[in-house]
């Protein structure tokens, strides 16, 4: 049995300690001692506390991508509220990740060029949009992205639970269908 190697192992880790103590316990330390290494053993791979967490998030790109992936075919509206949703649903079932991958601020310059993972997603929803409005895809699919991440952020705080029988669902597609208008 070959074993992981320790770059690989660090990563890993580090999703494992996100996914359940949160972003603000993803230490160097805390993310070694998952790993089970010395404190100092991810300055071999990593040059800084950032870069790690670049790496990290990095896998969450990946996934989020995978997931707003759409057939080619269907009603526009149709495969627009369903990625729309997977990136609702993707919020909700990974919110430590989702806090890292949308913290530019946090990993610019860390490496592993977050910026260019991160744009093929809002041009996911801006290819769909042009099928309809060509002219303003772009401008159409920043709007509905920024809608999109204060919903994910208003259920992450349950500021919707307020609204009682809210039909997240049914919203989603609202909020879709406004941007396609």
């Amino acid at each position: 049995m070959t074993e992981t190697p320790l770059r690989d192992r660090l990563v890993q880790a580090g999703v494992e300690l996100l996914e359940s103590e949160g972003l603000a316990n993803l230490t160097l330390r805390a993310i070694a001692r998952r790993a089970g290494v010395s404190h100092g053993a991810p300055r071999r791979h990593f040059p800084t506390h950032n870069a790690l967490l670049a790496a990290i998030a990095a896998t969450g790109l990946t996934d989020l991508a995978t997931r707003l992936a759409l057939p080619a075919s269907g009603a526009v509206e149709d495969r627009l509220a369903a990625a729309a949703q997977r990136y609702l649903e993707f919020a909700a079932e990974r919110p430590g990740m989702f806090d890292l991958i949308f913290r530019h601020d946090l990993l610019a310059g860390a490496g592993g060029n977050l910026r260019a993972q991160s744009l093929p997603l809002l041009q996911t929803f801006a290819d769909l949009i042009a099928q309809v409005h060509p002219a303003d895809a772009q401008l159409r699919a920043v709007a509905l992205w920024t809608n999109l991440h204060g919903l994910t952020t208003l259920r992450a705080t349950q500021t919707l639970d307020l609204l009682e029988n809210l039909d997240l669902p049914a919203l989603v597609r609202h909020v879709v269908r406004t941007h396609l208008l």
